[in-house]
């Protein structure tokens, strides 16, 4: 894949908004390959981490519990400084770490979180087509034996230390590509 071109392919969509994409890593999301890909289009350098994406496949429907697709942004990143494992709960840390991390009973939702807004306007921002809305985020999970299966419930679940690595290399309004 040609990084450049995906760069101005991402600007072009964003109305001109070149800086979004030209000044920060992108962050590309490859359902096919259940892969997350930390794109420096400058340095021509990416690091890449197994996913899992939604066990319903792509789409950005409300309550279709779909992975949305399309170009997103970190809107939000919540849990810095906490311990690797954390649980979460609507957004709070609920002071517990998970212990197994073969949980396939609950979607805990662990260690960071990465809270994604959609840019393209009825693809997947506004009405019932609202990935913030929807409360998609790429975060931790207690389930990571099946990382690199698709068997989330919308969001993207990365490895725990692979998530907090993500998590504090990215930046609030980094871009995010869901495909």
């Amino acid at each position: 894949m040609d990084w450049h071109t995906l760069s101005r392919e991402i600007a072009n969509k964003l109305s001109g908004n070149h800086a979004l994409a030209d000044e920060r890593p992108i962050i590309y999301i490859d359902s096919r390959q259940q892969q997350l890909l930390w794109i420096d289009v400058e340095a021509e350098n990416s690091n890449s981490y197994p996913i899992s994406t939604a066990a319903n496949g792509m789409g950005n429907r409300m309550e279709s519990f779909k992975t949305p697709f399309g170009i997103h942004r970190i809107r939000q990143k919540i849990g810095g400084g906490e311990p690797s494992g954390m649980v979460f709960e609507s957004r709070e840390s609920v002071g517990r770490i998970a212990t197994s991390l073969d949980n396939r009973d609950t979607d805990e939702i662990t260690s960071r979180i990465l809270w994604l807004d959609g840019l393209e306007q009825g693809i997947n921002h506004g009405g019932v087509y609202d990935t913030f809305n929807r409360f998609i985020y790429i975060h931790g999970t207690s389930d990571e034996k099946r990382i690199g299966e698709p068997v989330s419930a919308g969001c993207i679940r990365m490895k725990n230390n692979d998530i907090i690595e993500l998590f504090d290399e990215a930046l609030v309004d980094d871009i995010v590509l869901i495909r």
